[in-house]
């Protein structure tokens, strides 16, 4: 039996379908069929969430503790009901959407400090921790993915927190600030899963910001950073580049060197330019690396159904079948006046939900509750064929659920059937509909005829 849920307009986000029989007979052989292989396997799937960055902290700890306990709840914890967030992406040190520039290892010009005496990991958004703190005794497996927006300017060629470069003679502190930073969140109970070195290597306009090229990358990675965390913490994954999916030469360049690719553990992505097959070219050079979206923001001055096809198409769908083992959007929680970024930070950047009078749930949390709900961390991506503008990704769960996301992407309804084991059933999406599906692998099995898909 297939159940399923579909989200037609913003009026009424995910609402569920009339559970629906597989059938043997050739009723549905004339419509176009997606065929789902649970034999066919890709990449497991590691999970899906937001960056908590500096002001989502900040709107959350400033909820009552009984109301952020219960929407805690609701967006991390591991259970049906609630929406089941399993990732979250964190800033070492400033983002752009916090209330302040600051690194957690100020220095002034003149003084020397070999041992981090002045590493202060409460140096600024200080809610941080405590959050996190408070969403692992939720979900305490949660996977922690985070990335420097810019080195302490005193490392910097310019001296500022928005644009240069890491001063070739401050290679070395800056890969023992990493370390430290990793061991500092260790202290708090707070594992880091893994780092890249760099958000947004070649964006010099942010605040904060730094320009990386991938020859600096390479040189950073294998002469300083990897042995750095090889030495003190070996469990915590190095991820290169973490920009769009238009600068492939970049990540080819930095997995091209043998020694910098001997620490590093994959390639992280983002999609303000390129296309999601991008991830697929990088990873047919190097299939030993994994893949991880790690970032894209849905603009408040959108609709609700517009982002919600382009994300399901481009950050679910498409991240997902070119072998991404995460996806993940930008900030979890906004103001209602989307205030808190930096001077050159995103404006209007909508969180997956806003924090005010009322808490609001946006186009955001309606993607992960078509993905991150049901398709929990453990699973595995099969295959599946796409007729006809019928985007889909399907991942076989770790408890033997297949579920599928599904867009119409075509400007008409479509009628179509899904084929798993022999066995069929028929569904009619709108144009534009995004749904999710979902039904027991092990009982693919003839049953009575199966209705129309109706809300």
């Amino acid at each position: 039996m297939l159940e399923g849920w579909i989200t037609r307009d913003a009026s009424a986000p995910l609402q569920p379908l009339r559970p629906l029989a597989f059938t043997k007979s050739a009723l549905h052989d004339s419509l176009p069929t997606i065929e789902v292989d649970d034999s066919k396997t890709f990449q497991p799937i590691e999970g899906f969430g937001f960056s908590l960055t500096g002001g989502s902290a900040y709107l959350l700890s400033g909820l009552p503790p009984a109301a952020r306990a219960d929407l805690l709840k609701e967006l991390f914890a591991p259970t049906p009901e609630a929406l089941g967030l399993s990732c979250l992406r964190l800033s070492i040190g400033a983002s752009d959407l916090g209330r302040k520039d600051f690194s957690y290892w100020h220095v002034r010009r003149g003084t020397v400090d070999p041992d981090l005496a002045l590493f202060d990991l409460h140096a600024g958004d200080r809610e941080v921790v405590p959050m996190l703190q408070e969403i692992l005794t939720v979900n305490p497996d949660i996977k922690i993915i985070a990335a420097p927006w810019s080195a302490p300017p005193w490392m910097k060629s310019n001296g500022s927190y928005i644009g240069g470069h890491l001063r070739q003679d401050c290679y070395l502190a800056y890969a023992r600030y990493f370390a430290r930073y990793v061991e500092a969140m260790r202290e708090h109970g707070i594992h880091v899963s893994a780092v890249s070195p760099q958000n947004e290597p070649q964006n010099p306009r942010n605040e904060p910001s730094m320009v990386m090229s991938a020859v600096e990358q390479a040189d950073f990675i294998k002469n300083h950073l990897g042995p750095a965390l090889r030495k003190s913490a070996p469990d915590t994954e190095i991820l290169c580049w973490d920009h769009n999916c238009d600068g492939i030469d970049f990540p080819l360049a930095v997995l091209a060197d043998e020694e910098a690719r001997a620490y590093i553990s994959g390639v992280a992505w983002h999609l303000y330019n390129g296309t999601p097959d991008a991830m697929s070219y990088v990873h047919d050079q190097y299939p030993a690396q994994k893949v991880y979206f790690t970032e894209q923001w849905v603009s408040a001055r959108e609709d609700f159904m517009t982002p919600l096809r382009w994300h399901t198409r481009n950050v679910i769908v498409g991240a997902l079948r070119n072998g991404s083992r995460t996806a993940m959007e930008w900030n979890l929680a906004s103001d209602p006046e989307h205030s808190l970024h930096s001077k050159l930070g995103a404006v209007g950047a909508l969180g997956g939900i806003t924090i005010g009078p009322q808490i609001v749930r946006n186009v955001g949390y309606y993607l992960m509750a078509h993905s991150a709900k049901y398709i929990r961390p453990g699973s595995t991506r099969i295959h599946s064929t796409e007729p006809e503008r019928l985007l889909n990704v399907a991942c076989l769960t770790p408890d033997k659920q297949l579920v599928m996301v599904v867009l119409n992407d075509s400007t008409e309804a479509k009628r179509f059937a899904i084929r798993h084991n022999g066995a069929s059933v028929p569904m009619e999406l709108n144009a534009g509909d995004v749904a999710t599906l979902r039904w027991n692998a092990a009982t693919t099995t003839a049953g009575s005829p199966a209705a129309s898909a109706q809300t």
